[in-house]
């Protein structure tokens, strides 16, 4: 019953303070405008203002239906700014999932041109996961998943970012810092620091100990790469690290980077996402902004 052309000619009566300033201001005529609210009065059973002169006075149904347009239209305008701000682009959000523990510095990059192209969309990034990254992206959970470890899934489509090698970290006067290369047997009297990531996703024992059946003296797990390199760099331990950010970190730090076997543990990084989001805008261009920053 109610429209928003009604709300919208009460509104402007308000503000104009007659009929002809009213239908001027709405591009109506003024006959247009008296027919348009006889209808509604019809349909109401009360009028809902009165002629006095040249102007006109609102019953008690006019002031309450001005009181509510006051309240409606605001919110209606805000609604449709909105859409249009979606029509562009400009509008939504971006959940991002991460299951590179390391790339928080790399992401930085990233994150930081796409706010500028989109200052409207929210951004947020997800570390933790209740049942793994691939099922955050199938609920829709998350929108993008950078992980160094694809799961190749129907649905799901992995664009490769940029590539990177693993490395292990040691104190500079660590006696494996002397080595261009070691081979697993030598990290059984070390202390191994990892993220907290179970072994079966370890690259260090993966691909590196247990196909040669070897193990570290200990292994601990802390959260935070800070942390960890802090420990290498009291030369309480080891750990591996993407070679671009132990470099970033040895620039500061008494640590040496050393490859793990002959040929290395070679790597990169994949942002996954929904086959049927592929073409969503934000998306491609923070894949694009991705590739771009690279290392």
């Amino acid at each position: 019953m109610i429209e928003r052309t009604h709300l919208n000619i009460l509104r402007a009566i308000d503000k104009q303070g007659s009929l002809t300033a009213a239908s001027e201001s709405l591009y109506l005529t003024q006959s247009a405008l008296s027919h348009t609210i006889k209808k509604l009065e019809g349909q109401i059973g009360s009028p809902l203002w009165l002629k006095d002169g040249r102007k006109v006075r609102l019953t008690q149904a006019g002031e309450y239906l001005l009181k509510e347009a006051k309240r409606i239209l605001p919110q209606l305008e805000r609604i449709d700014e909105n859409l249009s701000r979606f029509a562009r682009n400009e509008q939504g959000s971006l959940h991002i999932g991460m299951e590179c523990h390391p790339c928080y510095q790399w992401l930085l990059k990233v994150v930081s041109p796409f706010m500028d192209i989109y200052p409207s969309v929210d951004l947020d990034v997800k570390q933790r996961f209740q049942f793994g990254g691939m099922a955050a992206l199938f609920n829709h959970d998350i929108d993008i998943l950078v992980t160094p470890d694809p799961i190749w899934r129907e649905g799901i489509v992995f664009e490769p970012v940029f590539p990177y090698e693993q490395v292990l970290v040691v104190h500079q006067h660590n006696p494996l810092a002397n080595h261009p290369w070691i081979a697993p047997d030598q990290l059984a009297s070390e202390t191994l620091f990892t993220y907290p990531v179970e072994i079966e996703r370890l690259d260090i024992f993966q691909q590196f100990l247990l196909p040669a059946h070897c193990r570290p003296q200990k292994h601990k797990t802390l959260e935070a790469t800070e942390i960890i390199l802090q420990m290498v760099a009291a030369n309480r331990g080891v750990a591996t690290l993407p070679a671009w950010l132990g470099r970033e970190y040895a620039e500061n730090l008494p640590i040496a980077l050393v490859k793990l076997g002959k040929e290395g543990i070679q790597k990169q990084i994949f942002l996954g996402v929904r086959q049927q989001d592929e073409d969503n805008p934000h998306i491609r261009r923070f894949i694009c902004l991705a590739k771009e920053t690279g290392l």
